[in-house]
């Protein structure tokens, strides 16, 4: 008896270069809530308090813009001192927070699919590398795979400066490359890279957000789009 292949068929060798830059919190991790409980923790050591939805809309911007986001919007004003004891804070509460994070449903197999595929894949988080490791090491990423972060690049979303630096690390054009990301930050720095940006739910932005950002398809997690890869130009054999 034959057993049914789970996942997508084996692809076929693809006459251009491809590479998937993912984004990592919402998109590969489950943690953007966890992100955001930190964020209010944070903000309101630093006597700004706010309700989580306002938060949850700026996650996936970078760190500074993040802040000073918030701040235009409560019109409130911190010292330079300020907004880094907010950064530190947020951190640590984190920290605290990561015994409750998980690879989203598919990430692994979805990853492990494109190494086995041969399709260059990066990670490109707003993150700092110091809260980035633990969710890299949830998802085994192998140590040969670049991962770029806040730190390493001049602007953080929705600037490209990050998917453009991963695609430059794996030696692809941009113009050839997905990205994969869960908030409209994402999407608005794909189109602006620019690449062909899909979007997935798991961060808890809406489809017809992600859609109106430039999303070219919208899927429910990793496990979704592993499913349909050949609607994103991985081809099966078949």
């Amino acid at each position: 008896m034959l057993r049914r292949q789970s996942g997508p068929p084996p692809p076929a060798p693809m006459s251009d270069p491809l590479a998937f830059l993912f984004d990592l919190d919402g998109t590969l991790v489950d943690s953007v809530y966890q992100h955001v409980l930190a964020w209010r923790e944070a903000l309101e050591e630093g006597g700004i308090p706010l309700s989580v939805w306002r938060i949850h809309r700026r996650i996936g911007m970078s760190g500074g813009l993040f802040v000073n986001a918030l701040l235009r919007e409560t019109g409130r004003d911190l010292t330079p001192e300020e907004i880094a004891r907010v950064h530190r804070r947020h951190a640590e509460a984190y920290a605290r927070y990561l015994p409750q994070v998980r690879p989203l449903p598919g990430a692994r197999e979805l990853l492990r699919y494109l190494t086995e595929a041969r399709v260059p894949w990066a990670v490109a988080t707003s993150g700092l590398l110091e809260s980035a490791g633990p969710a890299l090491e949830l998802l085994g990423v192998p140590r040969d795979v670049p991962v770029v972060t806040r730190d390493q690049v001049a602007h953080a979303k929705p600037d490209p400066d990050l998917f453009r630096a991963a695609a430059e690390r794996l030696g692809v054009p941009i113009a050839h490359s997905v990205v994969i990301g869960d908030s409209v930050w994402d999407l608005l720095a794909a189109r602006r890279a620019p690449a062909l940006g899909v979007g997935l739910l798991s961060g808890g932005y809406g489809r017809d957000e992600l859609e109106r950002a430039g999303a070219y398809r919208v899927y429910q997690d990793p496990a979704d789009l592993l499913r349909h890869l050949d609607e994103v130009g991985v081809r099966g054999s078949r």
